[in-house]
């Protein structure tokens, strides 16, 4: 398969961040996306988007440019499609492939990889919730080359899983009203699953789509960190969407990978964080740092100092590859085997990687400037852009009570809670 080159594109046209102006949809895509066959398959078409994305990384990040190209092409790769399960057309990898496909992306632009998150989890929940009929429709939309976005969280309510989205049931139709904000993806999608709250106080997806009467999507992400992933605010007034496709929230429930899945994505982009710093650190070293005066020795990188933090950081970013890969096989148990002690084992050791992963992409992002030196912090390198995103991205779901949970599974054999955030 030839992996779609992003097109020439003028990126002084671009929307960018920070923005309070309201962005049009983007077109729907003119040819049917790539369908991926096999795990092999994700794994060398992600090597081969990686290696284009990584080139104007810097460029976006530096001019808060989203992007758009990069975009179309990861979609039409057939990326996106890759956890839709085979009876349904698509490849059905396992989930440490998926993670394993995140995380080679993050390294090359951890904003493009957190972009398809939202995307890649609700596929997951409409195998998990949806109704035969619902599965037919929503992922030959998927295969077709079609993106979610994410209307979920919302910035002002009390905790993150309380909701003031509202949805009511009017004829053949639901009517949504509310707003949203940390909304990444929705600006580049085709497609918005909005959270809402039913009549019964039941939590729902409403998929409606982007150039639907009444959403309104704003480019008003200003963090220093995640800068160009489309992670504004989707205003909701009076959308009015087929109640066919209405999808209850029943994953948490009962024992399922849903929650697993949302947080082994996050830990994957974490993981590429890393090893996208590391790798910084090592070309920088070798071509732009100079020798400590006190070391004697010709190169930055005969240090010893050097060389000894290197290995450090190698072992510790392979120990959370591995608990990666580890998380990724008992969510693939749990997939095919939902019990509660299959589950909580999946949840824990998800867990488990989330706290590595993030321990590592902030070490090695503060390891890069003091191995690399002064000059690595000048503004042509943009090197702070790998700290700037490990900080941001790693704020997501406070490994603070991962230890928690994971010690009091251990201890006290209590399970860790369903939700999207365990």
């Amino acid at each position: 398969m030839g992996v779609i080159e992003p097109q020439s594109i003028d990126y002084t046209q671009h929307p960018r961040v920070n923005s309070s102006d309201p962005v049009p949809p983007r077109g729907r895509p003119t040819q049917a996306a790539h369908v991926i066959a096999s795990d092999e398959e994700a794994l060398a078409v992600a090597h081969q988007l990686a290696a284009q994305f990584a080139v104007g990384a810097a460029l976006r990040d530096r001019e808060g440019l989203l992007p758009i190209a990069e975009i179309d092409a990861y979609s039409q790769s057939g990326l996106w499609g890759i956890n839709v399960p085979k009876a349904y057309g698509g490849a059905g990898v396992s989930y440490r492939t998926l993670a394993r496909v995140i995380a080679i992306l993050a390294a090359a632009d951890p904003s493009i990889a957190q972009i398809t998150q939202n995307h890649l989890a609700i596929t997951g929940h409409i195998d998990l919730d949806g109704t035969d009929e619902q599965k037919k429709e929503f992922f030959a939309w998927v295969l077709s080359g079609l993106r979610f976005g994410n209307a979920f969280s919302e910035l002002n309510s009390k905790t993150v899983a309380a909701f003031e989205t509202r949805v009511v049931r009017d004829g053949d139709d639901v009517v949504v009203n509310g707003e949203k904000f940390y909304t990444t993806g929705a600006l580049l999608s085709h497609i918005i699953p909005i959270v809402a709250v039913d009549e019964n106080d039941q939590g729902v997806l409403v998929f409606a789509d982007r150039e639907a009467p009444g959403i309104t999507v704003t480019n008003n992400w200003s963090s220093f960190g995640q800068r160009t992933t489309a992670s504004g605010s989707v205003k909701i007034e009076n959308v009015r969407v087929p109640k066919h496709r209405l999808l209850p929230i029943a994953a948490f429930d009962r024992p399922t990978i849903a929650g697993p899945v949302s947080q082994i994505i996050q830990a994957a982009i974490d993981a590429g964080i890393a090893r996208g710093a590391i790798d910084a650190t090592i070309a920088f070293v070798k071509t732009h740092s100079r020798p400590w005066v006190d070391s004697g020795k010709e190169t930055a990188g005969e240090d010893p100092f050097t060389i000894a933090a290197i290995g450090d950081l190698k072992i510790r970013l392979h120990a959370a590859e591995a608990l990666l890969a580890i998380a990724g096989d008992a969510i693939d148990a749990g997939y095919e085997n939902p019990t509660e002690e299959v589950i909580a084992d999946a949840t824990v050791k998800t867990a488990e990687a989330k706290v590595l992963t993030t321990e590592i992409a902030i070490l090695a992002t503060n390891k890069l400037f003091e191995l690399s030196g002064t000059r690595s912090t000048l503004a042509k390198y943009d090197l702070d852009r790998h700290w700037r995103n490990a900080r941001a991205h790693t704020l997501h779901d406070p490994v603070r009570w991962k230890f928690f949970h994971v010690g009091n599974f251990y201890l006290n054999g209590l399970n860790p809670p369903r939700h999207p955030w365990s």
